[in-house]
């Protein structure tokens, strides 16, 4: 909280944030970008990297869907969030402890994710028996040879070691840095977030069509040592409240204030809404890389060109909603730059339309680049804004569990529905697919006249501020 101006001085009314370079150079605000690269890093791989290699070694799209659910530890970190906030693993202390165990963990999980073979992980079997729509039958040994496949349980050993990392990542973030740094701070970091999704997105699938997958993963596993040397050598942040006196208090005084500000029946409307808002396009591409395989691009192409444009319009929309927010605020940017976000999905669609077509191949590939960089951008614009009204909803004294909440939520689409993407695809194909996920875009949308109205002058924990 900052404190009370002294109305007998009127310079101390406004502190203004140092410029120029000094902002930009200063010790704290640097450890934001190796803050921001370890955090991406995992994510993307899980998201980029790991699909494209098991459409590669032939695994079917079912199959690759349902790894998604391995993502579960992002939408349920809120859980044990608690724990990490209250304990300390190490004698680095309670922040650096945790990075620096789960980044080692990290590290070994993704060196040896690559030395396994996809060969057998199939989708479980699932076979109609009679004429209701809900009459089908599980092969459950289909379904445990699935989640015992070496593959399954690395690939959500690294999911839950990267979001117990992005747990202690922001309340490290949080602590090290000034209040009138948290806004540029959280901006290093999330841009170099998305800079990471280069390693897995782009490099490794290069390096795939030249090295062997077990030596690209090695690779890729080595990006996670800057973030580990600095967490080993950077100091923990000295915090006047220290770690919470009880679990139980860690645990409950987030949520009871959360429900109490807001009222069960608000509570749902934004916690549904956190839901939906990023649904359509977060469906739309849980399968892009076995998409654009399938469209007839190389490994090649699609980390030079699709990975490429998609990271930097990704960037650039993120900047300029930023800025565009300022003059929009956040109820109007939601509306108008979740349309945005929206109309971008139709673009696989026609992508998907002409893949038959035919024509010039440099005329294709500037269609990838098209189609990825518009989506990218209303991706950036969007979660630019979605973003902003998260953090509006939090409580200055409750922020990091509250956060937790939030994007552990706004995960789900990203895990149990993307599930269902190789299923969808298999019935509906590419095109269809694409329409449905435009489709399921519209209800987050819908849902802003009742938690973000058009003339709404403030929204969220405001009057705490």
């Amino acid at each position: 909280m900052a404190s009370t101006p002294d109305s007998s001085t009127p310079t101390s009314v406004r502190v203004d944030p140092p410029l120029g370079w000094r902002a930009l150079c200063n010790r704290r605000l640097l450890i934001c970008i190796f803050t921001g690269f370890s955090s991406g890093l995992p994510l993307f791989l899980l998201l980029n990297l790991v699909p494209a290699w098991l459409r590669s070694e032939g695994a079917d799209l079912k199959a690759i869907g349902l790894l998604t659910l391995v993502q579960l530890p992002y939408t349920w970190k809120f859980l044990w969030s608690p724990l990490v906030d209250r304990y300390a693993p190490s004698w680095l202390g309670r922040r650096r402890g945790w990075m620096a165990l789960t980044q080692i963990g990290l590290l070994v999980a993704i060196a040896v994710l690559g030395g396994f073979s996809p060969l057998g992980l199939t989708a479980p079997g699932i076979e109609k028996i009679g004429d209701s729509w809900y009459a089908y039958a599980i092969d459950w040994l289909s379904v445990a040879a699935f989640l015992s496949h070496p593959v399954t349980l690395l690939a959500l050993a690294i999911a839950f070691f990267s979001a117990t990392q992005d747990i202690a990542l922001d309340a490290y973030r949080r602590e090290l840095l000034r209040d009138e740094e948290l806004g540029l701070g959280n901006s290093i970091h999330i841009t170099a977030y998305r800079v990471a999704g280069l390693v897995p997105g782009s490099l490794s699938l290069i390096l795939a069509d030249h090295l062997a997958w077990s030596q690209v993963f090695v690779v890729t596993a080595l990006f996670m040592l800057p973030g580990l040397v600095m967490s080993l050598l950077v100091a923990e942040p000295a915090v006047a409240s220290g770690a919470p006196k009880t679990l139980r208090a860690a645990i409950t005084e987030p949520f009871r204030e959360f429900m109490a500000r807001a009222g069960w029946r608000q509570a749902l409307w934004v916690l549904g809404f956190v839901f939906f808002y990023k649904l359509g396009d977060s469906l739309c591409t849980a399968l892009a890389t076995p998409f654009y395989l399938d469209m007839g691009y190389s490994k090649t192409e699609i980390g030079v060109i699709a990975k490429n444009a998609g990271l930097w319009c990704s960037i650039g929309g993120g900047l300029l909603g930023g800025v565009w927010m300022l003059r929009l605020g956040i109820a109007r940017a939601l509306w108008v730059f979740g349309a945005v976000q929206m109309l971008s999905i139709l673009g696989f669609a026609w992508l998907a339309a002409t893949a038959g077509d035919g024509g010039d191949h440099a005329w294709r590939l500037l269609q990838l680049g098209i189609v990825v960089g518009v989506e990218a951008f209303g991706v950036g614009v969007g979660t630019a804004a979605f973003v902003a009204y998260i953090a509006a909803q939090t409580h200055p004294a409750y922020t990091a569990t509250q956060l937790a909440l939030f994007t552990s939520f706004a995960a789900i689409p990203r895990t149990l529905i993307n599930a269902s993407a190789g299923y969808l695809v298999e019935a509906l194909g590419w095109f269809d697919f694409y329409l449905l996920c435009f489709a399921l875009a519209a209800p987050g949308m819908l849902m802003l006249a009742k938690v973000a109205p058009w003339r709404a002058e403030s929204i969220g924990c405001t009057n705490t501020r």
